[in-house]
This record gives structure tokens, sequence and C-alpha cells, in this order.
């Protein structure tokens, strides 16, 4: 587990700015944080070098680019044992498909959100990677009818 990295009142607000939208200068960063540019440029690579900001990306609309289906797949293992969990989870590492891989407490080991063209797709996902082998034993699928809401963004809140 990660240690807490204390932040000011400063850092969230940068924090927030960012998560709305990270293409944004620093100079435009710095003015809605109400700062100057270098003291906002430094606090911004203090938080990359901490890890608070893991990484910068840009959020591509999964419908634009013909990514119609969303499964949720509650997984369980046939032997929920650490070798078999590591090998899952490096296995769902090279498949694109999953875009979450969350490891659960209760009657299945993972829950993952699996992503693809049309149902078509996901079935092939299904049988060709995540029941190939006697890895898994059952898998519950629940598939996305409407999506209410779908960010990223953190609820970070200043103290």
């Amino acid at each position: 587990m990660s240690e807490k990295i204390l932040l000011d009142p400063t850092d969230i607000r940068v924090l927030q700015i960012l998560q709305r939208d990270a293409s944004l200068s620093i100079a435009e960063i710095a003015r809605q944080a109400g700062m100057s540019q270098t003291p906002c440029w430094r606090r911004i690579k203090k938080l990359k070098e901490t890890g608070v900001i893991r990484q910068i990306a840009g959020i591509v609309d999964r419908e634009a680019v013909g990514l119609n289906f969303v499964a949720y797949a509650f997984v369980k293992l046939a032997v929920p044992s650490r070798e078999n969990m590591e090998t899952f989870d490096k296995l769902v590492h090279h498949w694109p498909e999953v875009t979450i891989c969350e490891r659960i407490t209760g009657a299945v080991d993972y829950l993952i959100k699996v992503v693809t063209d049309d149902i078509k797709s996901y079935d092939t996902f299904l049988r060709l990677k995540l029941l190939d082998g006697a890895l898994v034993s059952d898998v519950q699928s629940r598939i996305v009818v409407h999506t209410v809401k779908d960010t990223v963004a953190l609820p970070l809140r200043e103290n």
C-alpha cells in the first residue's frame, strides 16, 4: 500500500484543475489556482515526482471510436491461490479489452470492466482469453445498457 502524501489546499486546487483539463497551459492552471507560473510548474513537477500524478493522458470517447459494448464480469478463479492470482493479474495486463480490474472480496475474486466493439467481440474475449485454460472457473457478466456517469476525476477536497 502506498504511503499517503500530505497535500495542502493549493495542491488540491491544482489537482482539481488538472483533473478537469490537463491540456491547459501552466499559465492558465496558475491563473485558475491563484498563483504565479513558476511555483505552479514546480508544484506540478513535485506532484509527478512523488507519484500523486501518475500519468497525464487523453480521454477517448469509446463510442466515437466504435467501442459500443461494455460489460462488467465477476471472475472466480478455479483455485484462488497466490500463484493463480499473480498469474491472472499478469494476464489482464495483456488484454486491452480489460480497462479496469479489481481484486475483490466475497464469492468471486475479481471484477473486470471489459470494453469491446459488440457482443460478438465480447463472446470472443470470453472464450479465447478469459476462459482459455483452467485458471478461471466461473464468469458472471453484467451488460451495461446505459452509462450515467463516467469520470476519472477523484473527489478531492480541500481540508
